[in-house]
Order: structure tokens, then sequence, then C-alpha cells
């Protein structure tokens, strides 16, 4: 082979690997425009409104802003959990390795974050658990990584400790589903009922996933309690609060608890059985504030339905990491510069002012107290006391 030739082909080859390397820039900064945010959801079981609902309330922000941030396309990856540790650990692990997400976000199960803590804090993905609120994953298990912008089991339970002493008995019988959040809850009521001055007559916790309260109610029935405080959710909040008004319970014990029991996406398959439940939370449909009612109206088009209070929790969990991406200028490839820069954002939520602890990672907002009552032939609950910036205390 002449000189001539074999100097073309060396030619011919050294540009052919310039055009693959600038098609593999191409491809590469193509990849970088889209930041993918891993949702660790239930889709299934007895959680899977839940999960469903968060996710809706995500897209409808990110439809605001077009699935736009920063000149940065914004895609969700969903992993349905089932609810389940195992299954769990197994799709983190695939968003991680396989899919590549920047950011993490869910999960509903307590159980499931407790689950997950560790590995994404070995692999410093930052995650906003938008909706689990196991005390321990802004406490003794807090990661650098983990921020919380739902709320704690803590704020939940002890929101109505003192409250439900002065404004409905002295003694209290408690029920609550038998996993972790459940407890935990429970535990927090419990501790604030009793420092007002109040006593607890007995404790019992059915299985999760119950459907059958008989044996329980009998043992209320028996009671000398004054009131029942109860932590319930999904199905489970539905059969129970529908069962303690079959069994007669409802005018002789005041039924009380966490605003899963009467919230929105379980009062329609209650009837009226609700009427005069009180619960906290932290967001209802009636709060009467101009961020509510936009949201409210801006998810009813969207999805012909009422939101929950997940759908609140993926909104404003939405707006966090949008925000968070914005104060960034679109590079999330740092995950420390990202949750320093997620530290600092607050805002006026449908839910309320709220902002991050920077001790514990977990958000600080108002409780409310809610009421429910007979609206036609269907409930509403109407907010009858606020407690503002409640802050969980860490420990």
């Amino acid at each position: 082979m002449s000189k001539f030739k074999k100097n073309l082909i060396a030619l011919m080859v050294g540009l052919m690997i310039a055009v693959l390397a600038a098609c593999g820039d191409d491809a590469a900064n193509s990849e970088s425009d889209t930041i993918k945010i891993g949702a660790l959801l239930p889709d299934s079981g007895v959680y899977a409104s839940l999960g469903q609902n968060l996710n809706k309330g995500m897209e409808l922000y990110f439809e605001s802003i077009d699935w736009e941030v920063e000149g940065k396309n914004i895609e969700i990856i969903n992993e349905d959990t089932e609810a389940d540790t195992q299954v769990a650990l197994r799709s983190l692990r695939k968003l991680i390795e396989q899919d590549e997400v920047d950011i993490l976000t869910g999960t509903i199960s307590t159980a499931v974050a407790y689950a997950i803590r560790d590995e994404v804090d070995s692999k410093q993905i930052p995650f906003l658990a938008s909706h689990a609120g196991g005390n321990d994953l802004t406490r003794e298990s807090r990661s650098d990584y983990i921020w919380r912008s739902s709320f704690s089991s803590w704020q939940i339970g002890s929101s109505l400790g003192e409250w439900a002493y002065e404004n409905v008995g002295d003694e209290i019988y408690l029920i609550a589903a038998d996993y972790a959040f459940g407890h935990e809850a429970t535990e927090a009521f419990k501790e604030e009922f009793e420092k007002a001055g109040g006593t607890i007559t007995d404790e019992v916790y059915p299985p999760l996933g119950n459907t059958d309260y008989a044996s329980y109610l009998t043992s209320i029935n028996d009671s000398d309690a004054d009131a029942v405080y109860g932590f319930f959710a999904g199905s489970d909040a539905i059969n129970f609060v529908s069962q303690y008004e079959e069994y007669g319970l409802k005018d002789k014990f005041p039924l009380l608890g966490s605003g899963w029991l009467v919230s929105e996406d379980v009062r329609p398959e209650q009837g009226t059985a609700p009427e005069g439940i009180n619960a906290s939370i932290f967001w209802d449909y009636s709060l009467e504030t101009e961020e509510n009612q936009e949201f409210i109206e801006a998810y009813e088009e969207m999805f012909d339905e009422r939101p929950s209070i997940e759908s609140l929790e993926g909104y404003d969990a939405a707006r966090i990491i949008a925000e968070t991406i914005q104060d960034l200028d679109g590079d999330v490839t740092d995950p420390d510069a990202f949750v320093e820069a997620m530290s600092a954002i607050e805002f006026v939520s449908p839910r309320g002012p709220i902002k991050f602890d920077l001790d514990t990672h977990h958000i600080i907002q108002n409780m409310y107290i809610v009421e429910n009552e007979v609206v036609g032939d269907e409930t509403e609950n109407k907010i009858i006391h606020t407690i503002e910036d409640v802050k969980d205390p860490g420990q």
C-alpha cells in the first residue's frame, strides 16, 4: 500500500473518531438536559390510592411549569413499592443504577422509608420524603441527604393531645393500625394527653389491612373511656369508621384521631359515619386561603376529582424540587449543593407557610384540628382550631 493511501486511511479513521466523539458529546449533552426524579410510591395494595394521588399532585405542579426548569426537562420515573420493604429496595436500586435518577421522592410507608435510608445515604442521592412520617427518619436516622416536606408522626399525634384533654374528656381509649407510624402517632398523642392531665384507659393495635374490627369494638364498648383516639388510613379508615357507627359506638364514645380517618379519599365510602369526628392534620380541602383555592381549582380541572392530602404533598414536593433546581441554575450534579439549596426553600403552600428546620431536616408547618359535619347527604370537614408553626422536637 502506498504512503498516500495509508495517510488517506489514517485521515478518514481520524475523521470518523472525531464524528463519533462529537455524537457522544451530543448524546451526553442531550441526556444532561433531562433531570430525572425517581418516585417510590405504591401503585397497588392498601395504600395504592395514596401513592397515586401524590403522583398526581407532582404532575399538576410540573404541568404548570411545562415540565421544564432552567432549560432542563423534568421526568418522573415511577416505581411501585407495593408498600413492601424488599420490593422498595429492589426498586430503589433500579432507579439509581439503571435509570440514574438525580433526585428521589416518596415514600408512603414509614417502614419502606426506614428500609431504604442506609442505601440512600451511602449512595448520596438527595431524597425528599414527601409522605412517610416515621419520626426517626429526621431524628436518629437523619442523613445529610434526606429531608422531609410532609409531616412527622409526632406532629400528627401531639397536636391533638392537649386539645383533646381540654375539649373532649379525661380518659381516652387508643386504637391504631399495628405498624411503625400507627404506634408513633398514638404514642405522641398519649404523651401530650397525659402531660395535660389525661389518662389512657387501654390501647390496642389491630393488624394493618384488617377488615373486621368486631372484637376491638366490643372491648371499647365495655370500657370506661370518655372517648376514643384512632389512627387508621386508606381502606383501614373506611372499615373502622364505618363499623364504629354500625356497632353503635358513635354516640357513646366521641371518636378523634389523625386526619386520615376523615380524609378526602375515604369519606365518599364512609357515608355519614364520620360525622362528629375531630382530627388533626396539616391540610384540609376546607382551608380558606387564596393558595389553597387556586390549588383545588387547578387540580379539579386537570383530574376531574377533588385533591387529597397526598395530592397536596406531591404538589409541594414538586415545587420544592423545582425551586431548588432553579436556585442551582439547573445543575443537579452535586448532591451536597442540592440539599443545601433545598434546605433554604420556603413559601406559602396551599397548606400554609412552610420551611425546613435546618437541625432536623423536617418541615415546619401549621397543624389544623377539623370537625366533620354532614352537608346534604355527604360529609365535610371544617377547621375549628389552628396550631401555628409546629416544629418536630427532633429527639
